[in-house]
């Protein structure tokens, strides 16, 4: 009898937004239905998505530029969070810290703060990535899991 093979876990949610607020307010909104789909706690995830996204549109915008938005879960206790810009020359400086008064720069944070890990791949040019995975609770552990 030959043994079958199961395809191996993933999940995974892509859409493209225009690089407006509006774009990135729906991001976040789309990013947590999703996640509810997918039974998931979403509470950091939409935090994290609202920084990145946020980012995209302030920091990555190209004009006539969409921004997209990929949730994956390429294992089941894993969820990977990227967002893609068309300005992949303006990387985000990854382990700074920030001045008590500084205006601006404090997403980032966060973002290292909520993700277990997170990073910048760059290109396809003239694109960039940035990305943050965050650990999946167990069933048996409470939905508010990820707040930390």
């Amino acid at each position: 009898m030959p043994l079958t093979q199961s395809a191996p876990f993933s999940e995974e949610f892509r859409v493209q937004f225009s690089s407006t607020r509006r774009g990135a307010r729906l991001a976040r909104l789309l990013a947590v239905e999703q996640l509810r789909s997918w039974g998931l706690p979403f509470d950091a995830a939409a935090q994290v998505v609202a920084e990145l996204a946020s980012n995209a549109v302030q920091h990555g915008r190209t004009p006539g530029r969409d921004f997209r938005l990929v949730l994956r879960r390429p294992t089941p206790e894993v969820l990977r969070i990227e967002v893609t810009d068309t300005q992949g020359a303006l990387l985000p400086a990854t382990g700074r810290s920030l001045p008590a008064c500084a205006e601006s720069g404090r997403g980032l944070l966060l973002v290292e703060a909520l993700a277990d890990r997170w990073g910048v791949t760059s290109g396809p040019l003239p694109c960039k990535t940035v990305w943050a995975e965050l650990a999946i609770p167990d069933d048996g552990e409470e939905a508010d899991a990820w707040i930390r």
